[in-house]
């Protein structure tokens, strides 16, 4: 049997990745290993024996079995977590919630996923309301320069803010119980992006004092795609919905997002074999080694390339973002071509973003992943 705490590339085995592949955009759209997609097709030979039964008397009582394990895993009540299929899906049922009115502010920073940027973008010209987007700067310096940003965007009208856990683009975990605080203080309501947050850091929900957290359990913590979650603090439960409003409608937060019409809930039901298996390669041990390896990584290609990060050492997990070491032209097409060059001519995933004027790429780190790896990236740019 594999030492599944025996890190590195021979434990690729576990995942179904085709041979040669160098990956490291795990935090892309994760990687589901052979015995979690074992455990979910488990349960759609369940459902599929009896979908009337199934979907008509026993999902109800199965999902909320498998919220329970999440719930512990996130620090949180059972009752007000619940399935979503991903973290956009989440923020999207937030923003489309709230009653925001001609004057109001959405609060965001240039950080924000560009995804949820026109999330924010569509909800403010529907309903009149101003989006207040916070520059920060980058290469960023520490974390009172991301509180000094986004306090100075506050303001008495700002109904909601919207804040990453870990920024997607740049790979930067952000202080989000600060943000939270100053922007209670502020009166605004409090959103966090948590898409890459669960599986990357431990993670405690209530502690960082939000209104909703969102997150996703099919990047980090190795569930099926599509699983993530949706945790609601009691008092902000009432204000939400979900975006298919359904049967459940009316009967309360957990009742409305279970039932939203026919859909798969595989992903779901599978979530405790995916936590299991994030605990049988070392739990918090596993995060503290990708978060190493990552720094590693992201400090071997700065020295390399000699360029720099997006920010200081320690503001990264289980991902860093280095500046790329190119001239000429900085689009966001040439940073898609470049992501496809070194899929399809090398075979190394990792994405390639465009981010305050530059070009950048983000590296992650698995339990799969080996410094040889990022060697092999490494040399690709290597500059002449």
């Amino acid at each position: 049997m594999t030492d599944l705490q025996h890190y590195g590339s021979s434990l690729r085995g576990e995942w179904p990745l085709a041979p040669g592949i160098t990956y490291l955009n795990h935090g892309g759209f994760g990687l589901t290993p052979r015995t979690v997609l074992a455990a979910q097709n488990r349960w759609r030979d369940k459902i599929e024996a009896d979908p009337t039964h199934f979907l008509t008397f026993e999902v109800e009582d199965y999902l909320r079995a498998a919220t329970v394990p999440v719930a512990t895993t996130i620090g949180a009540s059972a009752n007000d977590v619940v399935f979503v299929d991903n973290a956009t899906t989440a923020l999207n049922a937030v923003l489309r919630s709230l009653d925001f009115e001609l004057g109001d502010e959405i609060l965001i920073t240039s950080l924000t996923y560009p995804a949820i940027r026109k999330a924010a973008q569509y909800t403010a010209l529907r309903s009149g309301a101003r989006l207040i987007e916070v520059e920060i700067p980058l290469p960023l310096t520490d974390e009172a320069a991301v509180l000094k940003a986004v306090a100075q965007g506050l303001t008495h009208r700002t109904k909601l803010a919207i804040f990453d856990h870990i920024a997607s683009h740049s790979a930067l975990v952000l202080p989000v119980v600060a943000l939270t605080a100053i922007a209670h203080e502020a009166g605004a309501m409090v959103l966090i992006d948590g898409a890459h947050a669960p599986g990357m850091v431990p993670l405690d929900v209530t502690r960082i004092g939000a209104d909703w957290y969102v997150g996703n359990l099919h990047k980090w913590y190795f569930a099926p795609r599509a699983c993530g979650f949706l945790w609601a603090a009691p008092a902000a439960q009432s204000l939400i919905h979900p975006l298919a409003i359904s049967h459940g409608y009316g009967e309360g937060f957990r009742t409305e997002f279970e039932w939203t019409g026919t859909r798969d809930v595989t992903p779901a039901l599978a979530a405790p074999d995916a936590l299991a298996f994030h605990a049988q390669l070392g739990g918090a041990a596993l995060m503290t080694r990708n978060i190493a390896l990552a720094r590693d990584a992201g400090t071997m290609l700065t020295a390399r390339w000699k360029t720099e990060m997006t920010g200081p050492l320690d503001s990264y997990a289980a991902m860093a973002a280095v500046r790329l070491p190119l001239t000429g032209e900085i689009t966001a097409a040439r940073a898609s071509a470049l992501m496809r060059d070194l899929s399809q001519t090398h075979k190394i995933e990792a994405a390639v973003v465009l981010l305050a004027g530059a070009l950048w790429i983000r590296v992650a780190a698995q339990a799969y992943n080996e410094m040889s790896d990022y060697e092999r990236l490494c040399s690709i740019f290597m500059p002449t």
